[in-house]
C-alpha cells in the first residue's frame, strides 16, 4: 500500500463490508453508480497527483477542487460542485513542549456514496473519528454528511486545547512584561503571529456552517444531524470570540510593553543626563582651580627669567609686589568663578 493511503473502507448501512488493501482495489470495489446505504471512505495523506487524479476520475471530482487539494495551502472554505461538497479545514494542535501551535490542512470531498479526506500535515488524526463512527453503525449509516459533521466536530474540538494553551501563554507574557523581561517583545510578536494564524483557521467556519445549515431542507438533512451541526456552530462561535479577544489583548500588551520600555529608556536617559551634568560640574571646578593656580605660576615664571635688564629686579619692593600680584590675581579669579557658579 502506498504511504499516502491511510485507510480505505467500504460501508453498507453503517457496517464495514470491505477494507481493500490498496487504493486501486478500493476503486475497483466501488459500484459504477451510487447505491443507497453504500459509502466509501478513503483517507489520503499527502497523496501523489496520480493517486488523487485517479480518485477524481472515479468519483467525478471537479478539476478546480482537485487542483486545490494537490497544491494545498488553501484557506478554510466550502464550495459545492454539483452534488459534491469540497471543504477545506485548518486543524490546530497545541504543542506543550515548545509552547507553539501546530497547524494542519485537511481537504474533504463529500458526495453521494463517498467521503475522501486529504491531509496535508500531521493533524488532524482522523483514525479516532473512523473508529468512533464504526463503533456506532446507526451514526455511520446516516452517510457521508454524518462523516463530514464528525470531522468538523473533531477539528473544532481540537481548538479547545489551543485556546487554553494560548490563554496560558498570554498570562505568562503579562507577568514577563511587568517583570521587565528583555525578551518579552519577541515572544509577543511570535504569539501574535500564532493567534493571527489561528484566527484565519477559525473565522471562516461560521459562514461555512451557515452555508451547510442553509441546505438542510434542500438536501433532506435529518434532525439529529441538524442538531449536531448547531452544536458545532456554538463551539465555533466561542473559539472565534476567544481568538479575537486574544488578538486585542496582545495588541494592548504590546502597547503597555512599549510604554514600559519607553519609561525605562527615559529613566536611563535622565540618569545619563544627571551623570553628565555632575561630571561637567566637576570639570568646571577643576578648570577653575587650574586657572587660579596657573596665574601665580605665570607671574613667577615671568620674574624668574634670567635677563640682566628687567624692571623691578633691583627694586626694593619688587618681591612683595610680585607676591601681591599673585595673591590679587588668584583672589580675582576666585571671585569671578564663584560668581558664575563654577566654585
Amino acid at each position: 500500500m502506498h504511504s499516502s493511503v491511510v485507510n480505505c473502507a467500504v460501508y453498507r448501512d453503517g457496517v464495514k463490508i470491505s477494507s481493500p488493501p490498496t487504493l486501486a482495489a478500493t476503486l475497483a470495489a466501488m459500484p459504477n453508480e451510487a447505491q443507497p446505504g453504500t459509502m466509501a471512505w478513503i483517507g489520503l495523506h499527502r497523496p501523489t497527483e496520480a493517486h488523487l487524479r485517479a480518485v477524481a476520475e472515479q468519483f467525478g471530482l471537479h478539476e478546480l477542487a482537485v487542483e486545490d487539494a494537490i497544491q494545498a495551502h488553501q484557506r478554510p472554505k466550502l464550495e459545492r460542485y454539483g452534488h459534491t461538497l469540497f471543504v477545506v479545514l485548518r486543524a490546530a494542535r497545541y504543542v506543550d513542549d515548545t509552547e507553539e501551535v501546530e497547524f494542519g490542512e485537511l481537504h474533504l470531498f463529500v458526495g453521494p456514496g463517498f467521503v475522501i479526506t486529504v491531509r496535508h500535515g500531521p493533524s488532524p488524526d482522523l483514525s479516532a473519528v473512523r473508529r468512533r463512527m464504526e463503533s456506532d453503525p446507526a451514526l455511520l449509516s446516516r452517510g457521508p454528511e454524518a462523516v463530514l459533521y464528525a470531522i468538523l466536530d473533531t477539528v473544532v474540538d481540537g481548538y479547545a486545547p489551543v485556546v487554553a494553551g494560548l490563554e496560558n501563554d498570554i498570562d505568562e507574557i503579562e507577568t514577563e512584561v511587568f517583570r521587565g523581561d528583555p525578551d518579552v517583545s519577541r515572544r509577543i510578536y511570535e504569539l501574535s503571529r500564532e493567534v493571527i494564524e489561528f484566527q484565519r483557521a477559525a473565522r471562516p467556519l461560521p459562514k461555512m456552517l451557515d452555508a451547510l445549515s442553509a441546505g438542510f431542507a434542500k438536501y433532506g438533512t435529518d434532525l439529529e444531524s441538524q442538531r449536531y451541526l448547531r452544536d458545532i456552530s456554538d463551539h465555533v462561535a466561542g473559539v472565534v470570540e476567544h481568538a479575537d479577544s486574544f488578538r486585542q489583548l496582545l495588541d494592548r500588551i504590546l502597547t503597555v510593553n512599549a510604554t514600559l520600555v519607553a519609561q525605562v529608556q527615559n529613566e536611563e536617559i535622565r540618569h545619563l543626563t544627571r551623570a553628565s551634568y555632575d561630571q561637567n560640574e566637576e570639570i568646571k571646578k577643576v578648570s577653575a582651580w587650574a586657572a587660579i593656580l596657573f596665574a601665580p605660576t605665570l607671574i613667577g615664571t615671568v620674574y624668574g627669567m634670567n635677563f640682566d635688564d628687567m624692571p623691578e629686579l633691583s627694586w626694593e619692593w619688587g618681591y612683595p609686589m610680585a607676591l601681591l600680584m599673585m595673591l590679587g590675581t588668584c583672589l580675582g579669579l576666585w571671585g569671578i568663578f564663584r560668581r558664575v557658579g563654577w566654585l
